[in-house]
């Protein structure tokens, strides 16, 4: 390969390393071509590719973007994962893949920045998917959710029923203020007639009394 196109290769795996989720390296060594083919397909589907290059190459364009930790993996047949989404979705690949009468073997991984071995790898394949665990967090937060919003819905009814009940109270003590003045004030009108009257025939009981004692 000329010098031009192995800069140009090395410069394009360190950009694919530089913007990866997550990349994992691995031996393809006994798979036949319909099973690179289905791998490959399956792969993109989640927005991941595999690539083969050469190891001397593939190690200089770790170094420059920074993933120096992969080289003591780099021995031997080696195939590498790129994906640009949800990393645990080529994991699960990875690891069906290692089951075949002829296994795939996952050397290491790389998962935002954090060098894994090929057994934590196949480890990371039995984590639920990114959706998955959103579905399952939103799926937890709805339950006290719906209850808050039944409380805060039966706040009003509440309120409105407690509301009723003071202004009825208020009601009533108004009613019982308006009440009691008029009977005190009845009370004091008639008084002193009652009084009045006393007075007024008081005397001529006694006057009477004095013209009749004499016969």
């Amino acid at each position: 390969m000329p010098t031009a196109e192995k800069e140009a290769t090395v410069t394009a795996v360190s950009e694919m390393f530089a913007r990866s989720k997550g990349i994992f390296l691995t031996d393809f060594s006994g798979l036949n071509v319909g099973t690179m083919t289905d791998l490959r397909s399956r792969l993109r589907k989640v927005s991941s590719s595999y690539l083969v290059v050469k190891n001397r190459l593939t190690a200089i364009a770790a170094d420059q973007a920074g993933f120096s930790c992969l080289r003591e993996y780099l021995k031997g047949p080696t195939g590498i994962v790129f994906t640009e989404d949800d990393p645990t979705q080529s994991a699960k690949i990875l690891a069906d893949f290692t089951k075949q009468p002829v296994p795939l073997k996952i050397k290491s991984g790389i998962v935002e920045k954090t060098l894994y071995t090929g057994l934590q790898v196949e480890q990371l394949a039995s984590i639920p998917s990114r959706e998955v665990l959103l579905t399952q967090v939103v799926t937890a937060i709805q339950g006290p959710l719906v209850g808050l919003v039944v409380c805060l819905q039966a706040i009003p009814q509440k309120l409105v029923g407690t509301l009723h009940a003071l202004a009825e109270k208020r009601q009533a003590e108004e009613k019982a203020e308006s009440v009691t003045p008029e009977a005190e004030e009845k009370a004091e009108s008639v008084t002193p007639e009652a009084e009045e009257k006393a007075e007024s025939v008081t005397p001529e009981a006694e006057e009477k009394a004095e013209s009749v004692t004499p016969e």
